[in-house]
């Protein structure tokens, strides 16, 4: 008989998400196009170089290239998954580890696809920790906390669209009294954008915590 946790893994791993991006990657480099493939049975997002000939028309890198190793590789579970209000086409993923990988697809529609199937991929493994991990607290407790932590993710990403807010406010205005330059408003900008990359990093080492400790509570005898 299928159990719950085979059957949503086997779900999961129907989704077929697959495609060319804009990575941003920093300053000085800017976007990049990657090839981007989902593993939704393991749960990993990897990204390859694509061939030069074919950036930019969504078209799938050589053979060889896919059967190496991936430039980089990104894990879904825990991860928060929402688009950015800096235009229809870009996304972000803030992974449980406290880091965010900035995407960009073709348009608004491919965008809306991306964020759909990964925060399905998302889900499905959320769902099969819950149920692979027996929780030494009673249902009341366990339920509690499981909406703590969506709380927390639903939290993080309207304070990731402020932060965008803010700073487009800052970058765009244009008065007498102020300049986007002005030193009070750069360090408010600084200020906005470190306490946001710190909640990732706080919301990543509670995700850790409890995978990390879920095993020990399992392991503690129930003495009667």
């Amino acid at each position: 008989m299928e159990t719950n946790l085979n059957r949503i893994i086997r779900e999961s791993a129907k989704l077929k998400l697959c495609g060319q991006l804009s990575k941003y990657t920093n300053v000085m480099k800017g976007w990049q196009y990657r090839w981007f493939t989902v593993d939704a049975k393991t749960g990993s997002l990897s990204y390859y170089l694509c061939d030069s000939s074919t950036v930019g028309d969504d078209i799938a890198p050589s053979p060889h290239v896919l059967a190496s190793a991936p430039r980089g590789q990104v894990q879904l579970a825990g991860a928060v998954v929402y688009p950015s209000d800096e235009d229809s086409r870009t996304f972000a993923i803030a992974c449980a580890s406290g880091d965010t990988v900035k995407l960009r697809a073709n348009d608004a529609r491919a965008r809306q696809e991306w964020v759909d199937g990964l925060r399905a991929v998302v889900e499905s493994h959320m769902k099969a920790m819950d149920i692979s991990n027996s929780s030494p607290l009673p249902p009341r407790e366990l339920l509690a906390a499981s909406d703590a932590m969506v709380s927390a993710r639903q939290a993080l990403f309207l304070t990731e669209q402020c932060n965008a807010s803010l700073a487009r406010a800052i970058e765009s205005i244009d008065c007498a009294s102020f300049s986007p330059t002005d030193p009070d408003l750069l360090l408010l900008k600084a200020i906005s954008t470190a306490s946001t990359q710190c909640l990732h990093q706080c919301l990543g080492l509670l995700q850790r915590h409890q995978e990390i400790n879920q095993p020990v509570a399992e392991a503690v005898p129930l003495v009667l």
